[in-house]
């Protein structure tokens, strides 16, 4: 039997909420040097979150791991068009954001959302993780990949290789016909059939959230004392401005979140703190930084094995 209206929202933000408060201690433990700040804010029509914002830190220049759970009389009309929503609907969505980006060049940036949504008696699940690295090491793709699958695996077999799909097809930015990062995996509009779909999508998304740290940390653990230089850092702000290229054209959840009166600053913040445009750089061919963009290629890194530490491109 589907659990009641409130039941559903109670765990699902129980959900979310304590993800939040894990992943925070995660983070701080491992940075060492810096501490979650606490901004909470409340939506008028309805609801309100929690953003955690770590700065500055030893590993990570800016980590942000924000909480939301929204509500309104009607659903934006923008959002009832986009689902196809009967826009005099309420409805109710909430969600857990994390977006990370490494000092260390060598440390790939991070992105993971998992989210519920529900309107006029219909509900759905969606989520997902990537990694957007700046110099590719096939160990840490294949970690992070292999991870995600046999996350996917305990819902249904057949499940990682659609979430990879989309999210190759939607991590890309179509302007300059490349792909953001090596991807992971990406889903929308879950809503299993059967008296015990809700729950089976729940837990699938409580398991998500908790696979954020086991595939992600030990890379950044592996990569945060690599030594690096200028030349690094100006590579890591170049390819810093791709991610905000994405975030602020093409990123749903950017577009979700201001149409249903989000907090701004709250949305805003999984941009990095710096970055950097140059107008038709070329990196020196054989170079390392020439080879990212032949390592971004879209492959089955879950599927593959890896030399340690070793490059692809």
């Amino acid at each position: 039997m589907l659990p009641g209206e409130d039941d559903r929202r109670d765990a699902v933000k129980a959900i979310m909420s304590s993800g939040q408060r894990e992943l925070v201690a995660e983070l701080e433990r491992l940075d060492g040097g810096a501490r979650f700040g606490r901004s909470t804010w409340l939506r008028p029509e309805g609801g309100g979150g929690q953003a955690r914002l770590l700065e500055n830190g030893d590993v990570f220049e800016r980590a942000g791991v924000n909480y939301s759970a929204v509500h309104g009389d009607r659903v934006p009309e923008s959002v009832a068009v986009q689902h196809g929503l009967d826009p005099e609907s309420g409805f109710f969505a909430t969600g857990l954001s994390v977006v990370i980006h490494p000092r260390n060049p060598y440390v790939p940036a991070f992105h993971a959302n998992f989210r519920y949504f529900e309107s006029g008696g219909t509900f759905w699940f969606g989520g997902g993780a990537d990694l957007t690295p700046c110099y590719g090491f096939a160990e840490d793709a294949t970690h992070f990949h292999r991870v995600l699958k046999g996350y996917c695996d305990t819902f249904d077999p057949a499940f990682h290789a659609q979430a990879k799909s989309a999210c190759d097809d939607y991590f890309r930015l179509p302007h300059r016909d490349e792909t953001r990062g090596v991807g992971g995996i990406f889903f929308d509009h879950l809503s299993p059939p059967g008296p015990d779909g809700w729950r089976r999508a729940a837990a699938f998304a409580a398991a998500g959230i908790g696979t954020i740290a086991p595939a992600y940390l030990p890379i950044v653990r592996r990569r945060k004392d690599r030594p690096h230089g200028d030349r690094e850092r100006q590579w890591q702000l170049y390819r810093r401005g791709r991610y905000v290229e994405f975030n602020l054209v093409h990123d749903r959840g950017t577009r979700f979140g201001l149409q249903t009166g989000g907090y701004v600053e709250a949305i805003l913040m999984a941009l990095p703190p710096l970055a950097r445009w140059e107008f038709e750089l070329t990196p020196e061919p054989g170079s390392p930084e020439a080879e990212l963009a032949a390592f971004l290629v879209p492959r089955d890194w879950a599927g593959e094995g890896a030399q340690p530490d070793a490059r692809v491109g």
